[in-house]
């Protein structure tokens, strides 16, 4: 009798919410990723003497690769998640991060 009333579900059949779930703070994730990504790359030093300069860049790298980081494992970690958004959500982290670490092994 319990069999007339079992649903099977196709793997993945509720992705689509997940996947919306999981996009907004991702992509928060992302903007802050690239917003410090963004200010180690325009921050300029005056001179060799700037410190200031030279630490804010160290900073905002390192801010960069961190939250590049969690974002990678939100992505990575939970296989429900892992497989609702899909490989594509794994580039803009390991792209930034990446990004980050140039800037801050050339320029700091």
């Amino acid at each position: 009798m319990s069999e007339q009333f079992e649903t099977t579900r196709a793997p993945g059949d509720d992705s689509g919410c997940l996947r919306w779930v999981m996009a907004v703070p991702l992509t928060l994730l992302y903007a802050i990723a690239a917003f410090c990504c963004y200010t180690a790359l325009i921050t300029r030093p005056s001179g060799s003497w700037d410190q200031d300069a030279y630490g804010a860049i160290t900073l905002m790298c390192f801010l960069a690769i961190v939250v590049s980081g969690l974002g990678l494992l939100v992505t990575v970690v939970p296989p429900t998640v892992r497989r609702a958004m899909g490989p594509w959500w794994l580039a803009p982290p390991l792209m930034l991060s990446a990004i980050a670490a140039a800037r801050w092994v050339l320029g700091a």
